[in-house]
């Protein structure tokens, strides 16, 4: 009896007639710890993102358009079904659940690692008569050899780091909870805590969080955590900042005794079973984290030292394209898992290195059309043919996150091939030299990047850039590029001076290749005039852009110049951490056309 099997028996046990496993943990993260990936483990689905719904005799899986090849082979002969969210005709998942349940039947799933906005929105759309239970984690039931919890020990992030103390974030978070009237403000964001704290850990791969739980009153912070990660150093600190500690779990026994107050919470982050204990007693009302912008918007100090990482980083992916083109040249053997580790190392010789942002897609011709792909032992494709090879990586350093894309052309590659790659670094640059008005956000500006793509009526089944923290996760709110609202990705914000991007469009197609070509750019300011202020981008990812693949007819004087300033640019930064015969190789990769 396969694992889906076996859990469908205990769901009719237990009267269940639908049950609903996200990817989430506890805090509602992108990113989770393995003891969360229960929904990986009943589906065989690797993706990042993605919710199954379990009825009687069937599955459905929804996914977003980064995986819909992927997971589709993924899933293949399992009784499951591929949910194309965001496609015309494909309902939501409230709307599906609607449609399928009957009056007194009984939909579960475990209250802890479902959001509250995503509860509401159920119990709005779903007739009032169906059941909820949701204090059962029935996936530990067929689940026999679940890893633990993670644990990893805290350590701290210096000022000269941060550029801000707890002390001063502390009391602008407050600031906000008093401008809203909240008495208490229920944290449980895993990134923003981290920030908040100057506090780092390792309970997520490629991202330095830790399980915990925050409630900020207008008087005391507690912090709910395994105490067990807290060395004699840490305690110190929090003791001198008169933060509470508290054993993770006991948050649920501490909000059920709360009565009587205004209390905020993000909806979309904090889980539902938090929100079911003091909904009824109090009065609750959804408040987005006072962190979010705070930490979204880098300080003097972060921005300083996140053009140090880049530099940084740079180099360690210049000298990875160097091994790459002279490699296939020579005919040396080279596989996706080779050259990953080959990258890795890299990184990890860099000063200030600490861990990769997420895991390296390095994927050769068909491989790179699956944008989120993660070469196997038994996927990993042998380099050894003209093609294609897209790398996507990045590392976390003390300085700060990168995120860069490079698609490198090994070979002779066609004419479609070239104008398909000159067309997304038109997309590049449009969006680079963007100049708008304050108080634009990205749906404002993602035809910039869209619009040479889909003039070849082409498109990429994502967005086009995402936030970056700062020594946390690779993706991070509100800021983004987009050129449709998706709910359940906040990332619409308005540009504030500041703010961190990717600028990464791309052109995907099945079964034969993929391009995608990203930088992360800061917002700044441009100027202003009688008709407003005005900011711009500022390119802070340093690597040569494939001269190999470029058809440079295709790009008008304008665009030749901003790459010709690019490569200038990227030269004068690198050159000083090359060999000499690196800086030869370099200067020719970066030479103008």
């Amino acid at each position: 009896m396969s694992i889906l099997s076996l859990f469908q028996e205990q769901m009719k046990t237990l009267g269940y007639n639908a049950y609903i496993v996200p990817t989430s943990d506890f805090h509602n993260s992108e990113y989770v710890s393995n003891y969360f990936k229960g929904r990986e483990y009943l589906s065989g689905f690797t993706g990042s993102a993605g919710t199954l719904v379990i009825l009687e005799n069937k599955a459905y899986l929804w996914t977003d358009g980064r995986y819909y090849i992927q997971a589709a082979k993924q899933i293949e002969e399992k009784n499951i079904e591929l949910m194309k969210a965001g496609t015309l005709g494909v309902p939501t998942i409230s709307e599906f659940l609607n449609s399928k349940l009957k009056d007194n039947d009984v939909l579960g799933f475990d209250g802890r690692v479902l959001p509250t906005s995503f509860v509401i929105e159920l119990q709005k759309t779903i007739s009032a008569k169906i059941k909820y239970k949701t204090d059962i984690d029935l996936i530990s039931r067929v689940w026999s050899d679940r890893p633990e919890l993670p644990f990893s020990l805290l350590f701290k992030l210096e000022s000269f780091f941060s550029g801000k103390e707890y002390s001063e974030k502390i009391e602008e978070v407050r600031k906000i909870l008093k401008n809203n009237n909240s008495e208490m403000h229920i944290l449980t964001a895993l990134e923003d805590q981290a920030w908040l704290y100057n506090l780092r850990g390792n309970d997520v791969k490629h991202t330095p969080v830790f399980l915990s739980y925050t409630i900020i009153t207008l008087d005391n912070v507690y912090l709910f955590i395994n105490p067990n990660k807290i060395n004699i150093t840490i305690e110190k600190y929090l003791d001198e900042n008169s933060i509470i500690v508290k054993p993770y779990n006991d948050i649920y026994d501490f909000l059920s005794n709360i009565t009587g107050k205004n209390i905020t919470m993000d909806y979309s982050k904090a889980n539902y079973q938090l929100y079911s204990l003091i909904s009824n007693t109090n009065n609750v009302s959804n408040l987005t984290d006072p962190t979010l912008l705070l930490k979204a918007i880098k300080n003097n100090t972060e921005i300083k030292n996140i053009k140090i990482a880049h530099i940084n980083d740079g180099v360690a992916v210049t000298k990875f394209m160097k091994h790459i083109k002279e490699s296939f040249k020579n005919n040396v053997s080279m596989s996706e898992i080779s050259l990953s580790d080959f990258l890795k190392n890299l990184r990890e010789k860099t000063e200030g290195f600490i861990d990769l942002s997420f895991s390296t897609i390095c994927a050769f011709n068909e491989h790179a059309a699956m944008m989120h792909y993660n070469a196997t032992s038994e996927s990993n494709a042998t380099i050894d043919k003209p093609g294609f090879l897209l790398v996507d990586s990045g590392g976390h350093y003390l300085e700060g996150t990168t995120d860069i894309t490079r698609t490198f052309a090994l070979g002779n590659i066609t004419e479609e091939m070239k104008i398909h790659f000159t067309t997304v670094l038109k997309s590049v640059i449009a969006l680079s030299q963007a100049v708008f008005l304050k108080g634009c956000n990205g749906i404002n500006l993602d035809i910039l990047a869209r619009g040479p793509i889909w003039k070849l009526l082409i498109d990429y089944k994502c967005g086009t850039g995402h936030g970056v923290g700062y020594l946390l996760s690779v993706h991070e709110a509100p800021n983004g590029f987009r050129w449709q609202i998706v709910p359940e990705r906040n990332d619409s914000a308005k540009f504030v001076p500041g703010m961190i991007t990717t600028n990464e469009p791309g052109i995907y197609l099945e079964n034969r290749y993929g391009i995608r070509t990203e930088n992360e750019m800061l917002c700044v300011e441009k100027g202003s005039s009688e008709f407003g202020e005005f900011l711009g981008f500022e390119t802070i990812t340093y690597a040569p852009i494939d001269l190999d693949a470029i058809k440079i007819e295709l790009m008008n004087q304008e665009e030749k110049d901003w790459l010709n300033s690019y490569h200038k640019d990227v030269y004068n930064k690198l050159s000083s951490y090359l060999t000499e015969e690196e800086c030869i190789w370099l200067k020719e990769y970066t030479k103008e056309i």
